[in-house]
């Protein structure tokens, strides 16, 4: 199997209101965006939680076109600037 045929979880720009993590899970799936949009509104109500989830999933979730997310682009960049730290304390 080619990696173009490879399903991926990606925030997509196509169908994209705001981070793009409901229309990206939502292609993922295979349901409509706006049904993910409505549970996590519902949630919302209910609690909070709504936003916290989508938060996490715009955190976690790449961009599309990219590898990484926006975590893990943070956690190279802190990794990096460690070990260029300790190269200069050597």
């Amino acid at each position: 199997m080619s990696e173009s045929n490879i399903k991926q979880l990606r925030r997509t720009n196509k169908g994209k209101i705001a981070g793009g993590v409901c229309a990206g899970v939502g292609e993922y799936v295979g349901i409509d965006a706006n049904l993910i949009r409505i549970g996590l509104a519902i949630a919302t109500l209910f609690g909070g939680l709504g936003v916290g989830l989508y938060a996490i999933g715009w955190l976690l979730i790449p961009e599309e076109g990219r590898n990484e997310s926006i975590v893990q682009d943070l956690i190279g960049k802190q990794q990096a600037k460690k070990q260029n730290d300790d190269v200069w304390q050597q």
